[in-house]
């Protein structure tokens, strides 16, 4: 059975500092951790909303937070329409926000839709478990887009150095037969690029498969939207944490929260971004790459 593991739990909960009664928002459930953890914060008089893209994960919540007190809403639903769920459910303001831009241990080894490397799967990478007919999958880019455009996904996205020679072996692979798994596309992978670089501790393939899947989602473009809405809807005094686990990432949250207080309306909680501890790390290798952002809104 899976278990998932929350990267930065304390911190995230120290940082946030819920109390009694107030409206806090897991824009990620995920596994549920962090989830958890505020409700219990909250009380009785609270409220709890909760999204994911990813249906599976709105329900794992649904069971971890059957004994939670406050109110609970918890919607199917992207984070980029964080002000749509809110709306719906009469909401103006939130407390509190959490985002844990990572991937969650269920999707990675439970999803089936091409997310590690590590099993042979369908190249889908749609955090939506039912993904819409016209939506993007990792199939389409892989099979249909231009050397130059998957290059540059590779390049731009996963920060991959081989992003050229994956790209022309994908292009060359997929003129005899369409690349239709995972384990094809490692195999394509590991063949493209220099033998050493398939010897390092980070997998040869975990910078093609991050680029993908921040394709495929547009992970990029929704956290941007979300931050955004998220920090618009916060109450005076209300705070949002954000982990994320790749540098261009972190990179947008930086400037969004630079962005916001140099405009006088929001303060740093911490000036430089929180790492897991040493033994958090040994613990849980994911959390290795984790950095933790919390902003606190003025007025």
């Amino acid at each position: 059975m899976t278990t998932h593991i929350p990267v930065l739990l304390k911190e995230t909960i120290d940082g946030l500092n819920p109390g009694q009664g107030e409206t806090v928002l897991d824009a990620t459930l995920g596994g549920g951790g962090h989830s958890k953890a505020l409700c219990e914060r909250i009380g009785t008089s609270g409220t709890f909303i909760g999204i994911d893209a990813d249906e599976d994960a709105v329900s794992r919540a649904k069971e971890k937070l059957a004994s939670c007190e406050a109110r609970i809403i918890l919607e199917t639903a992207n984070f980029r329409s964080i002000g749509a769920v809110l709306d719906r459910h009469g909401i103006k303001e939130i407390n509190r926000a959490v985002f844990d831009l990572g991937l969650s241990s269920f999707q990675l080894e439970e999803s089936n839709r091409g997310f590690s490397f590590q099993r042979s799967e369908p190249l889908m990478m749609t955090f939506a478990k039912k993904a819409a007919a016209e939506a993007t999958t990792a199939y389409d880019i892989i099979n249909r887009w231009e050397e130059d455009s998957i290059e540059a996904i590779l390049s731009g996205y996963g920060e991959e150095r081989f992003a050229r020679k994956i790209a022309r072996a994908i292009v060359r692979a997929r003129k005899e037969k369409p690349v239709k798994t995972t384990d094809e596309l490692v195999a394509i992978i590991t063949e493209a690029v220099p033998h050493w670089y398939c010897n390092k501790r980070l997998h040869c393939a975990t910078k093609t498969f991050q680029a993908l899947r921040i394709a495929v989602n547009d992970e990029f473009g929704a956290l941007k939207e979300a931050l955004a809405e998220c920090f618009s809807r916060l109450a005076p005094s209300g705070r949002m944490a954000v982990i994320s686990f790749h540098s261009a990432e972190d990179r947008i949250v930086k400037l969004f929260f630079k962005e916001q207080k140099m405009a006088g309306i929001a303060v740093l909680v911490s000036k430089k971004p929180i790492a897991a501890s040493r033994t958090e790390q040994q613990q849980n290798p994911r959390a290795r790459s984790a950095q933790l952002r919390i902003l606190e809104k003025i007025k």
